[in-house]
């Protein structure tokens, strides 16, 4: 875990965390502007660099004062991915966030098929991001008309899968370690990998386990970053 110095936040900081399950990126960000607030007496600013979906866990960078001018270049880094993936069904969003819609076979799935559809998605590709998505669509997000249950199309991004390891094989779910470029939609590789399977799959678990050379065993979790954030209140009192 990385030490933070109180002096440093307006200066600028980068500090990584674990997203909670069901927290937004922007949850967090909001939790540690109150925990400085409150435990330094200072209204620092504060971003993230890339979001994590609510139902996802996992790794986030937070950028604060003059290093939210770093953001970008954060944003531009690898990502690692733990997925589980459930094969034989699907969910209109490709993940928890809708419910099952459609069910498949999968007397067909065995693992040599499966590992050799994976060597399929390696390297660059395009990739219809997920309609349940932040992408923007004539100036909306993606979700809106999803949510709305209007129908849209979405233009492909080019993306890049550098590792796809499978992790673990017990039908219908799978466990893959990915490693990809900014811009990849974990949900939408399931989508895709059921599809090639000749049937259907949706991501049933996220965590996003590194971020470049940052890795989540020394992230932060928010009750740590608040316990560091006292000893240093403690230590040079306002």
């Amino acid at each position: 875990m990385f030490p933070v110095k109180k002096n440093d936040f307006q200066e600028g900081q980068v500090l990584i965390f674990y997203k909670p399950y069901h927290w937004t990126s922007f949850d967090l960000v909001r939790k540690i502007k109150i925990i400085l607030r409150k435990r330094l007496n200072q209204k620092i600013k504060i971003g993230h660099a890339g979001t994590l979906d609510p139902l996802a866990t996992g790794l986030i960078i937070l950028c604060t004062g003059k290093a939210t001018k770093q953001i970008s270049g954060f944003q531009d880094l690898n990502k690692e991915y733990i997925a589980t993936i459930e094969l034989g069904k699907t969910t209109p969003s490709f993940d928890l966030e809708t419910e099952v819609d459609k069910k498949y076979k999968l007397e067909h799935i065995t693992k040599n098929l499966f590992e050799s559809v994976l060597t399929t998605f390696t390297g660059e590709t395009d990739q219809v991001p997920p309609v349940y998505s932040a992408k923007k669509h004539k100036g909306k997000r993606a979700y809106e008309f999803a949510r709305r249950g209007i129908e849209i199309e979405l233009k492909p991004d080019r993306i890049n899968i550098y590792e796809l390891e499978l992790l673990e094989f017990n039908l219908p779910l799978v466990k893959l370690r990915i490693l990809c470029s900014k811009g990849t939609y974990i949900r939408a590789l399931a989508r895709d990998i059921g599809k090639a399977l000749d049937s259907g799959a949706y991501l049933k678990t996220l965590e996003r386990t590194r971020i470049g050379n940052y890795c989540i065993n020394d992230a932060f979790t928010i009750d740590d970053f608040e316990k560091d954030i006292s000893s240093i209140a403690i230590h040079y009192p306002e």
